[in-house]
């Protein structure tokens, strides 16, 4: 809770105002059983008619005005909690941002959805009351004590019973419920990750029918958290019976005492009435802040979530390096460099050393899980190598700030991600500003004009979620067109030919050789005949480079580039 209010701050005069309403409302509230019992005893009983009415209008004046106050004061209450977390929500957002690949890992898609969603609204409805009942039961409490002694004498004795019982009864509710509330936001995590499964998966679920198995799986998760839930909901259910409970024996021995003290001539009857209302107004405001004090433990829950997401410093930070000063272009070179993914029990990379020149094409070729993907990921700073450097234009990516390095870079990654809207809003992730005639250019280049040409709305065609109203490889030439839009210096395709025929993808590479002018390109590819014409080929073996030159060279000096290349090309052709 500390960490949340540190970061979004309550508007100090939003909360006064509020305070100063609810206390006119629970001043109102107060007065009213003290004119009830003028009522009873000057008019009444005096058989009075003209005061009863003028106490009535009096009291219907004072109801009213409660009312206005009491709706005044739930709209401010409800205007701060809201913009709460709205800045909450912001913030958490914000910090993802930051996050570097090891943080999102770590936290995993699904939880961070949950705490950036339903956390931050049940710490929302916890503010909500907390503004509305944490301020008024207080108030009501002490106002209602003062002026139960005041009217009540010794009948207001019960209350030094009913509290302590009440609040013993209901504070045991609340440590069991309590015990609850982290296993339920835990399970809640369980379920989001089944069903974001399943939902990128539906595709692959259907071509292997394992709906029956997934559905299992779903039901398991979700008849484990609704079990936890039934336990949570019997152990707070009893929380009304014994408030009822409670109540009851207070207003029957108050009824009680107080008749004798009436028989006696001690109090009055309306003095009597007044004060079980006063009685009853105590207890409300101790069942009040029960009920807030209730909420309380899935709101800490939930505060502590998110305070993990807000606390987290990424890995990853800015150095202070102006890009400026950088004293080569388009260059990328690896120093001795070791790198294993977080929690990993060995390195992925062991000792990458090469250099990537400006206006060069330096080819990543190997076996699947051989590390060709982390050495891209390492070059706008995805990961960072455990040892060694990665430089980028004669300097360490960590001298320079993550955006300016980012800048200099197009990277296509493995899984193509086009996001809802339309192909114009998705060329322009690479260049904000785009023309009509970048667009162009950049979808001749990547081969997209072809399939873009024929949607009937052509450039503004939509776009659904993930690009699923397109085929996988129009998807990856958009994520090449989109890379072509930013005119980076270092561009990075990783794997990123592989869903296009042996055409399309010579032809785009040689659109790309012409366009790429001093640029660098390094590429992973799983085809030969995707890097022959590469001015370099690395080849990479269980994280290390055991070959490294042109396609001529490595059939010479590389026998798994030669086995690999007799697999794909044929002896005949080599």
């Amino acid at each position: 809770m500390k960490t949340i209010f540190s970061k979004v701050k309550l508007k100090g005069r939003r909360i006064a105002l509020l305070s100063v309403l609810v206390l006119a409302a629970a001043v109102g509230e107060m007065l009213l059983p003290s004119l009830l019992a003028r009522m009873i005893n000057s008019g009444v009983a005096a058989s009075s008619e003209s005061r009863i009415l003028a106490l009535a209008a009096v009291m219907a004046a004072i109801t009213a005005l409660a009312c206005t106050v009491n709706f005044l004061s739930v709209r401010i209450s409800s205007r701060i909690s809201t913009d709460f977390a709205a800045e909450l929500r912001s913030q958490v957002f914000g910090a993802v941002q930051s996050f570097s690949a090891a943080e999102l890992d770590r936290f995993g898609t699904a939880s961070l959805v949950t705490r950036s969603t339903s956390d931050i609204t049940n710490v929302q409805n916890f503010l909500t009351m907390l503004l509305r009942m944490g301020i008024l039961a207080p108030m009501m409490a002490i106002a209602g004590l003062v002026f139960s002694a005041a009217t009540g004498g010794q009948v207001s004795s019960v209350l030094s019973v009913a509290i302590p019982v009440l609040l013993i009864g209901c504070g045991g509710v609340i440590l069991l419920a309590s015990r609850y509330s982290v296993k339920l936001r835990q399970k809640l995590d369980g379920i989001n990750r089944l069903f974001l499964e399943n939902l990128e998966g539906v595709r692959v679920i259907r071509a292997f029918n394992r709906q029956q198995f997934q559905s299992r799986r779903f039901n398991e998760a979700n008849a484990d958290y609704a079990a936890t839930a039934m336990a949570s909901g019997r152990v707070t259910s009893l929380l009304l019976p014994v408030i009822n409970v409670i109540f009851g024996v207070t207003t029957a021995a108050v009824l009680g005492l107080g008749s004798y003290y009436v028989e006696s001539g001690a109090m009055e009857v309306g003095s009597l009435v007044a004060n079980s209302q006063y009685i009853s107004m105590v207890l409300m405001s101790v069942m009040m802040l029960a009920l807030v004090v209730m909420m309380f433990p899935t709101a800490y829950a939930c505060s502590k979530r998110i305070a993990e997401v807000l606390n987290t410093t990424p890995h990853i930070q800015d150095g202070s390096l102006p890009l400026e000063k950088r004293p080569l272009r388009s260059a990328v070179e690896f120093r001795h460099v070791t790198f294993a993914y977080p929690g990993a029990q060995e390195p992925i990379l062991k000792d990458i050393s090469f250099r990537a020149r400006a206006g060069e094409i330096t080819a990543i070729i190997g076996g699947t899980g051989r590390g060709k993907s982390s050495i891209l990921k390492l070059i706008p700073r995805l990961y960072d190598p455990l040892f060694g450097e990665v430089l980028i234009d004669g300097v360490d990516a960590k001298e320079y700030k993550i955006d300016e390095l980012r800048s200099l870079i197009g990277y296509v990654p493995q899984k193509n991600v086009l996001f809802s809207g339309d192909i114009t809003s998705n060329l322009n992730f690479g260049k904000e500003k785009g023309t009509e005639q970048d667009w162009k250019e950049a979808a001749a280049i990547a081969c997209a004009e072809e399939f873009i040409q024929k949607k009937p709305e052509g450039y503004h065609e939509p776009i659904a979620q993930g690009g699923a109203n397109l085929s996988g490889g129009q998807r990856q030439r958009m994520a090449i067109a989109r890379a072509v839009m930013k005119k980076p210096e270092i561009y990075l395709f990783d794997d990123s030919f592989s869903a296009l025929d042996m055409k399309t993808d010579q032809t785009l590479r040689r659109n790309l050789k012409a366009a790429m002018g001093d640029a660098t390109v390094i590429m992973v590819a799983q085809r030969i005949s995707t890097v022959l014409d590469a001015d370099r080929i690395l080849v990479i073996d269980d994280g290390m480079i055991v070959g490294q030159g042109t396609h001529k060279e490595l059939l010479r000096t590389c026998p798994l580039y030669r086995d690999i290349a007799e697999i794909q090309l044929g002896k005949e052709a080599l």
